[in-house]
């Protein structure tokens, strides 16, 4: 176990996933959001990712696109959100140093609601709390795998628009199915990571996280886009390659244990501890994250002391991730 005095910092966490059920309901119930369920209890089993309902990536994103991003599609609601997962994540593990992560087109109900209004109004919930806990935050804008280049171009503009008000990069997520990294587009996505980098934006990109982009992803984005980390990026293990230039590179891994459990990305705990100790051994560096704290019923000290207590990672190698994390994040 970590010194609960030592304070931690968590870089890939998703706001869609990271807001507690009973704050969700509120928000739901203010906005006159109509539900399929009726009572509260429901209702935390319909936002909560439960081994025996989620068996891939795609149930694990599908509570995400049909229930909590659609609850928090309102300025007020992205606002609550973003202030009430800052003040958990410090309260629950010490975690004084966060990236968040959402896609604000998702959160404006098909263009119904203003961007820059859903845009705003995360930055004041960010500000809120980080004066109220004294912690360090940053916004990511997700991409979407599913949206049109023309919406991410968009995306990526506003970014830029708000790089000096706490936005601090961009990312790309979504479905591996729609494998853009490994697709004809992939150079016109190279353009827009070389645009965020010249703006001063932190890149990142969802990929080799399941078997449909696997090795084979990593390396293309490695190639291709340059990112600073990946996200997830398990699947590089499986590649001498993929393994030889992240560590050149120096692109750091976000590694989210829990969630590559409950998504089935790794059979168990002897499989991810395999794939860490050879991240490990070729001089990959990675980080300790979340993902999804509510989702998946974790905070980051849970996730340090799954992988403490299963002996996948020692105390030094643990206080190494946390070290990481302090250099690799996209804050100033």
């Amino acid at each position: 176990m970590l010194d609960p005095e030592i304070e931690l910092g968590d870089l890939h966490i998703h706001v869609g996933a990271a807001v507690a059920p009973h704050i969700l309901w509120s928000i739901a119930h203010e906005q006159g959001f109509k539900l399929p369920v009726q009572t509260y209890w429901e209702f935390c089993e319909l936002v909560t990712a439960r081994e025996d309902k989620v068996h891939s990536q795609d149930d694990y994103l599908a509570i995400l696109h049909q229930w909590t991003e659609k609850i928090q599609s309102s300025p007020a609601a992205i606002e609550r959100s973003i202030h009430e997962i800052i003040g958990k994540e410090f309260r629950s593990s010490r975690v004084s140093l966060i990236e968040l992560r959402f896609n604000p087109m998702k959160r404006n109900l098909g263009g119904e609601r203003d961007l820059d209004h859903i845009i705003h109004a995360a930055l004041r919930g960010m500000d809120r709390a980080c004066l109220e806990y004294g912690t360090k935050v940053g916004l990511i804008f997700c991409l979407a795998r599913e949206f049109a280049y023309d919406l991410n171009e968009i995306l990526l503009k506003k970014a830029i628009k708000y790089r000096h008000r706490g936005v601090v990069g961009i990312d790309l997520a979504g479905p591996e199915i729609n494998a853009i990294e490994l697709g004809p587009e992939v150079d016109a996505y190279a353009d827009l990571f070389a645009r965020a980098r010249a703006a001063g934006l932190g890149t990142t990109v969802h990929t080799g996280e399941t078997p449909l982009t696997g090795p084979a992803g990593v390396i293309s984005v490695l190639d291709r886009w340059q990112p600073s980390r990946i996200g997830h990026g398990i699947a590089a293990a499986h590649s001498e390659e993929a393994l030889r230039k992240l560590a050149e590179r120096g692109t750091v891994l976000e590694i989210c244990p829990s969630s590559n459990l409950r998504t089935r990305v790794v059979s168990g705990l002897e499989e991810l501890g395999s794939k860490l100790r050879l991240f490990g051994a070729h001089g990959v560096p990675f980080t300790i994250n979340t993902d999804g704290p509510y989702l998946l019923n974790t905070h980051l000290r849970q996730e340090f002391d799954l992988l403490l207590g299963a002996g996948i990672l020692t105390e030094a190698q643990a206080l190494a991730c946390v070290a990481t994390a302090e250099k690799a994040t996209f804050i100033s």
